[in-house]
């Protein structure tokens, strides 16, 4: 049931993966538990300071599942603590073969992973970007829509025009990231050409994800219309959300502040504090617009049996649906 190219290409049970987390959210028990439940983890590099760091987490998620998992490495040189290709060399040494960057363009990483029988992954936000990592080799793509959290184009197109968009543009599969966050986001993915779906607000309010309890429960209580999207000055659009706090960088941004006014209120340590602590008074807390579709706070296996129970259910409903 749901076997799509990207089952088939990462070797899954479901098309479902969990999103690059910063902040340290992507430890290796979230990571197996997604892997384990039939989905594909995805370790984080930018979280670590150091190679042995990675290698260390990359071997406890080792020793936690048997299944295959993902490593993301963010190619933006604002959040880069280790050289890239340190990074690369260090997954593919303890036998990591699925890759996924995002940022700028991965050409001269993508031999070293396919030298290795690896698998390449770029996240882009439109058909063009698509189209340019399908010519330099990449076995797939992650669509980031406009709903997403993280950093979706400041082009403001939804997940219903850019999939289909995007599928369009190439031949390689497509992934959906953002707007999912139950079977009816995951159906309505496939039904729009893609052939996976990526995830990263649901899993962050999961019971294996090691952001801190109460933002979870904070999580439960937000509404559809509770997220904003800030850093478009800086030319790095990332969607949050909407507090005091951030609506403060906001007013700064609309007021021409310069960039070295607005990097101090967002640096990784004040996210990773507030990710530890539970306080979110002046810190930046990504999340998509699905974060108004949760409302508990499950293991990862019910999250995905759930989805995929869901769906099934929803195909039977719709192929009931009279034509003519």
């Amino acid at each position: 049931m749901f076997r799509t190219r990207v089952t088939e290409l990462f070797g899954i049970k479901y098309p479902i993966i969990q999103g690059a987390l910063g902040g340290g959210l992507a430890g290796a028990e979230l990571v197996a538990a997604v892997s384990n439940a039939g989905g594909l983890g995805m370790i984080t590099a930018l979280n670590y300071a150091n190679c042995d760091d990675l290698r260390a987490d990359i071997r406890q998620t080792r020793g936690l599942t048997d299944k295959p998992f993902a490593v993301n490495v963010t190619l933006l040189p604002t959040m880069r603590r280790v050289p890239y290709e340190d990074l690369f060399t260090t997954a593919l040494e303890e036998g990591c073969r699925i890759f996924e960057t995002s940022g700028r363009l991965p050409e001269p990483y993508i031999k070293m992973v396919k030298d290795k029988g690896g698998i390449f992954v770029h996240k882009v936000g439109s058909p063009r970007h698509a189209r340019a990592a399908e010519r330099i080799g990449c076995d797939a793509v992650d669509i980031v829509c406009f709903e997403s959290a993280g950093h979706p184009l400041p082009d403001d197109v939804a997940a219903s025009v850019l999939i289909p968009a995007c599928v369009d543009a190439v031949k390689i599969p497509v992934i959906q990231a953002g707007g999912v966050a139950d079977a009816r986001g995951f159906v309505a993915a496939l039904a729009l050409g893609a052939e996976g779906v990526m995830m990263g607000t649901r899993f962050t309010a999961s019971k294996e994800c090691s952001f801190h309890p109460k933002l979870k429960e904070w999580f439960t209580q937000l509404t559809e219309k509770d997220t904003m999207l800030v850093h478009r000055t800086i030319n790095n659009t990332e969607r949050v959300v909407r507090t005091e706090f951030t609506q403060k960088i906001l007013d700064m941004e609309n007021r021409g502040a310069a960039l070295e006014e607005i990097l101090p209120l967002i640096s990784g340590e004040k996210v990773r504090a507030a990710y530890e602590t539970g306080d979110t008074s002046n810190a930046v807390i990504t999340a998509g617009q699905t974060v108004g579709l949760i409302h508990d706070i499950p293991s990862v296996q019910e999250i995905i049996d759930g989805i995929i129970s869901g769906a099934q259910d929803i195909i039977k409903r719709l192929n009931r649906i009279e034509m003519g």
